[in-house]
């Protein structure tokens, strides 16, 4: 069995926006401790780790590594656990500017998102409730938690009218689908991500980029709504070297890692 550790997490500093990349593979925590924390921020589906492999409450239980050794290209096609893992998000109202194919949330392992919260559309489809996004109904998935947390996501934002225009109209939440030019499935197909207004959105592929080689880094968001997100458990594709920054995504287990590593924007 992974053995448990202190939920003990430092504070994130609050500091000028930060002009220098982010290291990829900078880590304090064993993948044991980063095992453990997925547990812990789906408690609903994930019950324990015991011999390199993490227990389903439905029963059965899904391998952390499939024992095959990937380049970043193979991560993103066919991440497992731990590939999923393998670069910490750094949090906090501070931009950064990624490393080349530092892309923290990006790579994901598509059984585990399916135990988390379906394996088909009609499943996903199930478990949607709507979400008032500003005027506008969002259908979110209520499992995991996603949906409560994306009110409370709004009922922050709410509080600062100044932001509204990069909020609303939001380009969209569910939508089963692969990620574009790409094999493996977007969080869209799962209900758990939004994407705000596109007016602001710079796009790594509108921009002309090629995998792993991407045009200069472009951001129109202020870190403000950054920050309420990942507050809340989001992760930001405006942290990815292949950015996509109107995207955000539901995936506490990296905010909670990143946490407890000392991962920060803010330094």
């Amino acid at each position: 069995m992974f053995p448990s550790i202190r939920r003990v997490f430092a504070g994130l500093a609050v500091a000028a926006t930060v002009a220098t990349a982010f290291p990829a593979q900078a880590s304090e925590l064993t993948l044991e401790q980063k095992v453990n924390l997925l547990i812990a921020a789906y408690p609903a589906t994930l019950s324990k780790a015991e011999d390199g492999s993490v227990a389903l409450r439905s029963g059965g239980s899904l391998p952390v590594d499939d024992g095959k050794v990937k380049d970043h290209a193979e991560k993103l096609a066919n991440g497992d656990i731990e590939d999923s893992l393998s670069q910490l998000y750094p949090a906090g109202p501070c931009a950064i500017k990624p490393d080349v194919n530092f892309d923290p949330g990006r790579i994901r392992s598509d059984v585990l998102m399916m135990q988390l919260y379906g394996q088909s559309a009609n499943e996903v489809k199930a478990s949607l409730v709507p979400v008032d996004w500003f005027g506008t109904v969002l259908r979110v998935t209520k499992r995991q938690g996603a949906a409560a947390a994306l009110e409370k996501v709004r009922d922050a934002l709410k509080t600062m009218p100044e932001l509204k225009a990069f909020l609303t109209p939001s380009a969209g939440t569910f939508n089963w689908r692969r990620v574009a030019g790409a094999s493996n499935m977007s969080v869209h197909s799962f209900g758990a991500a939004i994407d705000l207004n596109t007016q602001h959105a710079d796009y790594w592929i509108w921009a002309g980029g090629k995998p792993g080689r991407v045009a200069q880094y472009r951001n129109q968001y202020p870190m403000e709504i950054v920050d309420v997100f990942e507050r809340h458990g989001f992760i930001w594709g405006g942290r990815w070297y292949h950015y996509d920054t109107m995207h955000f995504e539901y995936r506490p287990e990296l905010i909670a890692i990143g946490k407890a590593a000392g991962a920060a924007a803010c330094r």
